[in-house]
């Protein structure tokens, strides 16, 4: 079926979530009106819809090859990502001196979506070279980001990380690539790299690994590593392409879904390398890739979330099968008009906008923890962003996959069937809450780094924030006033979980971290309802102007239902994690 971008529900994201007043005032923003945001998405949903996403099934059907060496992507993906450099797409959010357009986070976090929502296979390869790029603004030197960081805003060039080996997986202290110093101050780069997303392709003219690795002496452990960047075919001084670099596609992956994007197998055969930031400082230098890399992977779990909904719903309104329960009809109706049916499309439509609300909350504290004016202002967006990825990332992904498995039910047994469509995206889906570290993962940085490492601090100004927000709910409608009442039970569900957390967490780190996933799941659940709540109020004052009223009125419905079905499951989440450790611990397996 065909896709449709929703840019008016980011754009109400951008201007009411992000904190657009902040933002636009930051340094390259002051020029920014929200009418050119609306130009760039809306010419960019255009492009995907009729360029990107027509490649999404047929590229599931074809797959990437592989054969000798050489990796084919299916018919279309090279033209069509021609067109992506050439209309300046990769470039949006990067910065004006290496060629981007310096536009926020916020505008760059819809703009991901839009592009993974019309296809996850063709946009991954963008997404790893956004990653590539925050590295190297990061780690990289003066003369590195000279080199190469042009190119890569471009996208005449792509990017990719490489992690984890056979014997590694996320367990990164096993790590035992090589990387030996050479007298010119490069290194020798050997050992085998696997899950390589778009680790060979024939999209660009040259393909920047970031590679960890060890030197001879380094230490043991993940204090051990070190990052080095490898390109597929050096470069000169005066910036040309030059001999090909002894890094080799030795095979690619056959995988459940996203099968148009070739997961590679690099072997590392004593390539040249260049080190990024100090020796054994790999992670460090790594983390804002990785940052970068798991919020765009959140990204991906509402993009998928609204192409499920999109087609469930368009099913729904066609589908004709089985009279009403109230008996207001004698023949079949569209199934759309049965309650169950209507649960599972607002639920699916809840998750979605919830998680995209989120996205866009947290992409606006990303770019005042870079460009705030004063220290302490950064230092509280450092705070609050570094708080909000793990959330973006787990809640969103693992939302995505139930979004897209209600898609599959709602299209009953022609869900199963790959014709209809429905089942791609819940193949995609499925590896978003594995990718760039697993749900789990996320959970332990939220509790270990996010919340003991602090004492909390963070945790308690957002419930503080979330507090105000009840307190303007409390002044609004009846409906306002509820979702206060729900929101204020959800609030302090958390406040109970942290509470748990700080009080066990350094006594018995096995207790606190066994309600790890429900932690991040209940938090991320009051997040995203905490900004369909702020989005209820903006939209009834919207609608009482009468603006926009049927978007207006469908945004209070999200929220409503939001407030009345999904908010509630935090209870759930707290007595998992405030009790439920004992008999998860002491079970045997």
């Amino acid at each position: 079926m065909s896709f449709e971008a929703p840019t008016k529900d980011m754009l109400f994201n951008i201007e009411h979530l992000s904190g657009w007043s902040r933002v636009r005032r930051l340094p390259g923003h002051d020029a920014l009106e929200l009418g050119d945001v609306a130009a760039i998405l809306e010419e960019l949903g255009r492009f995907c819809v009729e360029e990107i996403a027509p490649l999404n099934a047929p590229g599931d059907q074809a797959g990437s090859r592989f054969d000798a060496g050489r990796v084919t992507l299916p018919a279309g993906f090279k033209e069509a990502y021609a067109q992506f450099v050439d209309m300046g797409w990769q470039s949006l959010q990067h910065p004006e001196e290496f060629g981007g357009q310096g536009l926020p986070r916020s505008v760059g976090a819809a703009a991901t979506e839009i592009l993974n929502a019309a296809n996850m296979s063709f946009a991954l390869c963008p997404l790893l070279t956004d990653g590539a790029i925050e590295a190297l603004l990061t780690a990289g030197s003066e003369a590195t980001k000279a080199s190469y960081l042009a190119n890569l805003v471009s996208g005449k060039w792509t990017g990719t990380m490489n992690l984890t080996e056979p014997q590694a997986g996320s367990d990164l202290a096993l790590l035992r690539t090589r990387a030996d110093p050479q007298d010119d101050g490069t290194y020798r780069i050997t050992g085998t790299k696997i899950f390589i997303t778009y680790g060979e392709h024939e999209l660009s003219q040259n393909t920047i690994h970031l590679v960890l690795a060890r030197t001879p002496d380094a230490p043991a452990g993940v204090k051990g590593i070190s990052l080095f960047l490898v390109p597929k075919f050096l470069v000169t001084p005066d910036g040309a392409l030059g001999d090909r670099n002894a890094v080799h596609c030795i095979s690619i992956e056959h995988k459940l879904g996203i099968t148009a994007s070739p997961t590679a197998v690099l072997d590392y055969e004593g390539a040249t390398g260049f080190l990024l930031g100090a020796e054994n400082s790999g992670l460090e230098c790594m983390f804002e890739m990785m940052n970068a890399a798991r919020f765009a992977v959140g990204l991906q779990g509402v993009a998928l979330g609204e192409r499920a909904y999109q087609q469930a719903l368009a099913f729904a309104k066609e589908r004709v099968q089985s009279r009403p329960v109230d008996g207001s009809s004698r023949e079949a109706v569209a199934i759309i008009n049965h309650p169950d049916v209507r649960r599972m499309l607002m639920r699916m439509r809840a998750l979605t906008e919830g998680g995209r609300a989120l996205s866009a909350f947290a992409a606006g504290w990303q770019d005042l923890a870079r460009h705030a004016e004063t220290a302490g202002d950064r230092a509280e967006a450092v705070a609050f962003s570094e708080f909000l990825i793990p959330l973006v990332k787990g809640f969103c992904t693992e939302n995505g996959v139930e979004i897209a498995s209600t898609g599959v039910q709602i299209h009953g047994g022609m869900g199963f069937i790959e014709e209809t469509g429905a089942a791609q995206h819940y193949r995609d889906a499925r590896i978003l809450p594995i990718y760039e570290g697993t749900t789990a993962i996320q959970a332990n940085d939220l509790i270990g780094r996010k919340t003991l490492r602090d004492g909390g601090e963070t945790a308690l100004r957002f419930v503080a924030l979330i507090e105000q927000t009840e307190q303007e709910l409390l002044r609004g409608s009846t409906a306002a006033q509820t979702m206060a009442a729900r929101l204020s039970a959800a609030r302090e569900a958390f406040l109970s979980a942290v509470r748990y957390v700080l009080q066990v967490g350094k006594q018995d780190a096995n207790a606190a971290f066994a309600g790890g996933v429900p932690y991040l799941m209940l938090a991320g659940n009051l997040m995203a309802g905490w900004q369909l709540a702020r989005s209820l109020l903006v939209a009834e004052a919207a609608l009482a102007r009468g603006e926009d009223p049927a978007f207006m009125t469908a945004k209070i419905a999200t929220a409503r239902f939001y407030g009345d079905h999904i908010l509630p499951e935090t209870a759930v989440q707290r007595d998992r994690i405030v009790e439920g450790a004992d008999s998860l611990l002491s079970a045997v397996l």
